[in-house]
């Protein structure tokens, strides 16, 4: 009867991820809250040879997969009531369209978040400078930057997947990490 019991508790009750999620969701209705997105799914790594910061045809771009990934996270924004004060995107075309598909006509380019995967000597250069930008965040509503692996993952330590949220708040110069909104969930 006891494991009837905590069989049927397990199926009603949230899983653990799922109440994790809910409460990393919940952040972001604290005023000047900030989440980093990883841009979403675009095969490859990288960019290719040649590639041109202003030609998307020269640039890895979001496939069918990522740009579904992107409307999901901007709807799921939409049903939750989050208020987005600000959307600030890295200026590589996958960055840009994942923030342009999931908050349509509020992309500001920001170059403080642009790739330095090529160029690894401009990391620590590119990171005081995205540090500069969420350290003068206060809101209101959210601010959401779209941005790319490396990046984020100087800036937090943590390294995301593509279409995740990394939820921080700024102490002392330094990006302190909140929680994590996993990728959209779609369906196969």
């Amino acid at each position: 009867m006891v494991i009837r019991i905590m069989l049927l508790l397990a199926l009603l009750l949230p899983t653990s991820a799922a109440r994790s999620d809910e409460a990393a969701w919940a952040l972001l209705d604290q005023p000047g809250s900030i989440v980093l997105f990883r841009h979403a799914n675009a095969p490859g790594v990288g960019d290719p040879a040649g590639f041109k910061l202003g030609d998307c045809s020269t640039q890895r771009n979001l496939d069918t997969r990522g740009q579904q990934e992107a409307a999901a996270i901007g709807g799921e924004f939409a049903r939750r009531g989050i208020t987005v004060g600000r959307v600030l995107s890295s200026q590589w075309c996958r960055a840009r369209d994942t923030a342009e598909l999931a908050f349509p006509g509020r992309v500001v380019d920001e170059p403080a978040f642009n790739s330095f995967f090529g160029n690894r000597q401009d990391e620590a250069a590119a990171t005081i400078a995205a540090l500069d930008v969420l350290g003068q965040w206060a809101g209101p509503g959210t601010m959401v930057v779209v941005s790319h692996q490396v990046n984020i993952s100087a800036l937090t330590g943590e390294v995301p997947s593509p279409g995740e949220g990394i939820i921080i708040r700024m102490d002392g110069g330094k990006a302190i990490v909140l929680g994590r909104l996993p990728p959209p969930k779609l369906p196969k």
